[in-house]
């Protein structure tokens, strides 16, 4: 029997999108979870999960508090002596990792999205990088969710031993079954995420300001929690119509029986589980040509790309999307379902981090 420490950010999505492997590992291992508590603590305990508690700022700079993070990560690996460590999203991967490289434990990294600092440019981003490249340095194994990632880390001398891609998080095609098409004069779209600038929210309630008043039958649905920062103008889209607001719901699926059509114009994502859950379920995309989107996306085929932060061709592709038949729509969502069938299924993650635990 292995000890298997996993570090992430927050518990909610470590059990939303590492259910399978959880349940694979805990059968002949100790596993204990590290990250800040958010939602479904009780469901990793009944896994047999040990859950510690480790509270972050996600964008938290002060370097007070940063150290303070990394001592606290060592402190917890010293007490806890893990066998091997698994980490995810950006600040686990890197102070879990400095942590682990300084005691001898081995680690594997998931690059679950390089972070928007990495786009912004400047200092920021030197210190980005700087900081991934000692987090890394001694990992066992790297796993990329996209392309463009890896290509980035690898061409800024970020990552230089075992490294590899796969496909995100993958999705449960049995969890998310292809669900009927909705049939009916209205057509309903949906956004699914946190409403933070940086997925697309603008362009989002621009699109269905300008839709609306082309096409009366059209539903514009937004579901995720809402960051202070947009309290108030998703309170006025709600009242003046433009939106319905669901806040966050823990089945999506429940929105994806009424809707024909997931619309997430992120700038960047590692692998987007939205887009993932939303073909897998039988739905067309509208998405970005950004990381981690446009990966899901043959363009024309099971969705539609647009340029990243321009609202103009995202309400281009949405007339375009209103102008297809009922069955040309249905069918695009098929076709979706078909390409996560074919190299999208969360099985092939849980394969690849099973071969690399036992390697460690």
């Amino acid at each position: 029997m292995k000890t298997i420490l996993i570090a992430s950010n927050v518990t909610g999505g470590l059990y939303e999108f590492r259910q399978e492997l959880l349940e694979t590992i805990t059968k002949d291992n100790k596993v204990i979870v590290l990250g800040s508590r958010t939602a479904h603590v009780e469901d990793l305990m009944n896994l047999g999960c040990e859950v510690i508690e480790t509270p972050l700022e996600r964008h938290g700079t002060n370097p007070l508090t940063e150290l303070k993070l990394v001592s606290k990560y060592k402190s917890i690996l010293k007490e806890k002596k893990p066998d091997v460590v698994l980490t995810y999203t950006v600040k686990p991967n890197v102070y879990v990792g400095i942590a682990c490289a300084s005691l001898g434990i081995p680690y594997i990294a998931n690059i679950t999205g390089v972070g928007p600092a990495i786009d912004n440019g400047g200092l920021l981003r030197w210190i980005t990088l700087s900081l991934y490249r000692y987090g890394l340095r001694k990992a066992k194994k790297v796993f990329f969710q996209n392309q463009a990632d890896m290509d980035l880390l690898e061409k800024e001398h970020v990552v230089k031993g075992p490294h590899e891609l796969i496909p995100g998080s993958g999705v449960n095609l049995d969890r998310y079954s292809v669900l009927d098409y909705p049939e009916g004069d209205e057509v309903h779209f949906v956004f699914i995420g946190r409403i933070v600038k940086e997925k697309g929210i603008e362009q989002y309630l621009e699109m269905a300001h300008a839709i609306r008043e082309e096409y009366p039958n059209t539903v514009f649905h937004v579901c995720g929690n809402c960051t202070p920062a947009y309290e108030e103008r998703i309170k006025t889209e709600v009242e003046n119509g433009t939106i319905i607001y669901h806040g966050r719901i823990p089945d999506v699926t429940v929105v994806h029986r009424i809707s024909s059509c997931t619309i997430l114009p992120s700038f960047r994502e590692g692998m987007s589980n939205v887009l993932l859950e939303s073909c897998s379920v039988g739905r067309p995309i509208i998405t970005t040509d950004a990381p981690g989107c446009r990966d899901i996306v043959d363009d024309g085929i099971n969705g539609f790309l647009v340029r990243p932060k321009n609202s103009g061709d995202l309400i281009e592709k949405v007339r375009e999307f209103l102008a297809l038949s009922s069955e040309e729509r249905k069918n695009m969502g098929l076709a979706g379902r078909a390409k996560v069938e074919k190299g999208f299924s969360r099985q092939i993650v849980v394969e690849k981090y099973l071969k690399e635990i036992n390697n460690a």
